[in-house]
Protein backbone atom coordinates (compact mmCIF):
# COMPACT_ATOMS: atom_id res chain seq x y z
CA UNK A 1 0.00 0.00 0.00
CA UNK A 2 1.33 3.44 -0.94
CA UNK A 3 1.02 6.61 1.09
CA UNK A 4 0.90 10.23 -0.01
CA UNK A 5 4.16 12.00 0.87
CA UNK A 6 2.29 15.28 1.26
CA UNK A 7 -0.52 14.40 3.68
CA UNK A 8 0.18 10.77 4.70
CA UNK A 9 -3.17 9.40 3.51
CA UNK A 10 -3.21 5.82 2.22
CA UNK A 11 -3.55 5.79 -1.55
CA UNK A 12 -5.10 3.07 -3.66
CA UNK A 13 -2.76 1.03 -5.81
CA UNK A 14 -2.35 2.41 -9.31
CA UNK A 15 -3.69 5.87 -8.44
CA UNK A 16 -1.79 8.80 -9.91
CA UNK A 17 -3.01 11.39 -7.41
CA UNK A 18 -3.88 11.45 -3.73
CA UNK A 19 -7.62 11.40 -3.08
CA UNK A 20 -7.32 13.69 -0.05
CA UNK A 21 -4.97 16.48 -1.10
CA UNK A 22 -4.59 16.03 -4.87
CA UNK A 23 -0.79 15.70 -4.78
CA UNK A 24 0.75 13.66 -7.59
CA UNK A 25 1.84 10.35 -6.10
CA UNK A 26 4.67 9.64 -8.52
CA UNK A 27 6.53 12.91 -7.95
CA UNK A 28 7.61 12.50 -4.34
CA UNK A 29 9.11 9.62 -2.42
CA UNK A 30 6.63 7.13 -1.02
CA UNK A 31 6.86 4.69 1.82
CA UNK A 32 5.43 1.29 0.94
CA UNK A 33 6.80 -0.73 3.84
CA UNK A 34 4.48 -1.97 6.56
CA UNK A 35 5.49 -2.93 10.05
CA UNK A 36 3.86 -5.38 12.39
CA UNK A 37 2.58 -3.71 15.54
CA UNK A 38 1.46 -5.10 18.86
CA UNK A 39 -1.09 -7.88 18.60
CA UNK A 40 -0.03 -8.90 15.09
CA UNK A 41 -1.87 -6.03 13.36
CA UNK A 42 -0.18 -4.56 10.31
CA UNK A 43 0.39 -0.85 10.66
CA UNK A 44 1.65 1.40 7.96
CA UNK A 45 4.89 3.22 8.50
CA UNK A 46 4.72 7.00 8.53
CA UNK A 47 5.81 8.48 5.22
CA UNK A 48 9.30 9.87 5.22
CA UNK A 49 9.43 13.45 4.06
CA UNK A 50 12.62 14.26 2.24
CA UNK A 51 14.41 17.53 2.84
CA UNK A 52 12.90 19.28 -0.17
CA UNK A 53 13.61 22.95 -0.74
CA UNK A 54 10.70 24.99 -2.12
CA UNK A 55 11.14 25.78 -5.76
CA UNK A 56 11.07 29.48 -6.54
CA UNK A 57 9.15 29.95 -9.76
CA UNK A 58 9.88 33.33 -11.31
CA UNK A 59 8.63 34.97 -14.44
CA UNK A 60 10.02 34.02 -17.79
CA UNK A 61 12.16 36.68 -19.39
CA UNK A 62 9.54 37.60 -22.01
CA UNK A 63 6.83 38.14 -19.37
CA UNK A 64 9.19 40.14 -17.17
CA UNK A 65 10.22 42.29 -20.16
CA UNK A 66 6.59 42.95 -21.06
CA UNK A 67 5.73 43.81 -17.45
CA UNK A 68 8.61 46.30 -17.39
CA UNK A 69 6.41 48.56 -19.55
CA UNK A 70 3.25 48.38 -17.39
CA UNK A 71 3.88 51.34 -15.08
CA UNK A 72 6.54 53.07 -17.14
CA UNK A 73 9.66 54.09 -15.31
CA UNK A 74 8.45 52.59 -12.01
CA UNK A 75 8.35 48.99 -13.24
CA UNK A 76 11.41 49.66 -15.38
CA UNK A 77 13.38 50.51 -12.26
CA UNK A 78 11.87 47.58 -10.36
CA UNK A 79 13.00 45.08 -13.01
CA UNK A 80 16.46 46.65 -13.11
CA UNK A 81 16.82 46.04 -9.37
CA UNK A 82 15.13 42.65 -8.86
CA UNK A 83 17.68 39.89 -8.44
CA UNK A 84 16.84 37.27 -11.04
CA UNK A 85 16.07 39.81 -13.77
CA UNK A 86 18.92 42.26 -13.36
CA UNK A 87 21.27 39.69 -14.88
CA UNK A 88 19.07 39.01 -17.92
CA UNK A 89 20.10 41.27 -20.81
CA UNK A 90 16.72 41.00 -22.55
CA UNK A 91 14.79 42.15 -19.45
CA UNK A 92 17.31 44.91 -18.72
CA UNK A 93 17.04 46.24 -22.28
CA UNK A 94 13.25 46.48 -22.12
CA UNK A 95 13.39 47.95 -18.60
CA UNK A 96 15.77 50.72 -19.72
CA UNK A 97 13.75 51.33 -22.88
CA UNK A 98 10.59 51.54 -20.74
CA UNK A 99 12.21 54.12 -18.47
CA UNK A 100 13.33 56.22 -21.43
CA UNK A 101 10.00 55.89 -23.29
CA UNK A 102 7.98 56.95 -20.26
CA UNK A 103 10.39 59.85 -19.70
CA UNK A 104 9.90 61.02 -23.27
CA UNK A 105 6.13 60.65 -22.88
CA UNK A 106 6.12 62.76 -19.71
CA UNK A 107 8.27 65.46 -21.29
CA UNK A 108 6.02 65.49 -24.36
CA UNK A 109 2.84 65.89 -22.28
CA UNK A 110 4.37 68.76 -20.28
CA UNK A 111 5.59 70.47 -23.44
CA UNK A 112 2.28 69.96 -25.21
CA UNK A 113 0.35 71.39 -22.25
CA UNK A 114 2.57 74.47 -22.22
CA UNK A 115 2.13 74.93 -25.98
CA UNK A 116 -1.65 74.53 -25.83
CA UNK A 117 -2.03 76.93 -22.91
CA UNK A 118 0.22 79.54 -24.58
CA UNK A 119 -1.63 79.35 -27.90
CA UNK A 120 -5.02 79.32 -26.18
CA UNK A 121 -4.10 82.64 -24.51
CA UNK A 122 -3.38 84.09 -27.95
CA UNK A 123 -6.43 82.62 -29.69
CA UNK A 124 -9.23 80.60 -28.18
CA UNK A 125 -9.77 78.86 -31.49
CA UNK A 126 -6.33 77.26 -31.24
CA UNK A 127 -7.65 75.05 -28.44
CA UNK A 128 -10.30 73.65 -30.78
CA UNK A 129 -7.53 72.42 -33.06
CA UNK A 130 -4.75 71.54 -30.61
CA UNK A 131 -6.76 69.58 -28.03
CA UNK A 132 -8.02 66.96 -30.54
CA UNK A 133 -4.53 66.76 -32.08
CA UNK A 134 -3.11 66.15 -28.60
CA UNK A 135 -5.66 63.41 -28.00
CA UNK A 136 -4.76 61.69 -31.27
CA UNK A 137 -1.05 61.88 -30.41
CA UNK A 138 -1.76 60.49 -26.93
CA UNK A 139 -3.74 57.64 -28.47
CA UNK A 140 -0.81 56.93 -30.80
CA UNK A 141 1.63 56.89 -27.86
CA UNK A 142 -0.70 54.51 -25.99
CA UNK A 143 -0.97 52.15 -28.99
CA UNK A 144 2.81 52.23 -29.41
CA UNK A 145 3.19 51.40 -25.70
CA UNK A 146 0.94 48.35 -26.22
CA UNK A 147 3.00 47.42 -29.27
CA UNK A 148 6.21 47.57 -27.21
CA UNK A 149 4.71 45.25 -24.60
CA UNK A 150 3.61 42.85 -27.33
CA UNK A 151 7.09 42.87 -28.87
CA UNK A 152 8.70 42.16 -25.50
CA UNK A 153 6.24 39.35 -24.82
CA UNK A 154 7.04 37.88 -28.27
CA UNK A 155 10.76 37.70 -27.34
CA UNK A 156 11.68 40.45 -29.80
CA UNK A 157 14.12 43.19 -28.97
CA UNK A 158 12.31 45.98 -30.79
CA UNK A 159 14.38 49.17 -30.70
CA UNK A 160 12.72 52.56 -30.78
CA UNK A 161 14.88 54.62 -33.20
CA UNK A 162 16.77 56.87 -30.76
CA UNK A 163 15.68 55.48 -27.39
CA UNK A 164 16.46 51.87 -28.34
CA UNK A 165 20.04 52.69 -29.25
CA UNK A 166 20.55 54.44 -25.91
CA UNK A 167 18.96 51.50 -24.06
CA UNK A 168 21.14 48.99 -25.91
CA UNK A 169 24.24 51.01 -25.07
CA UNK A 170 23.25 51.16 -21.38
CA UNK A 171 22.65 47.41 -21.20
CA UNK A 172 25.92 46.61 -22.91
Amino acid sequence: MAFCANCGTAATDGAGFCGACGNALGTSPQVVAQSVGAGGQATAAQPAVANVQPVSVGLTSNVAAALAYILGFITGIVFLVLEPYKHDRFVRFHAVQSILYSGVGIVFRIGWSILVSALTDVSGWAALVLVPVGLVISLGLFCFWLFLMYQAYSNREFRIPIIGAIAAKQVG
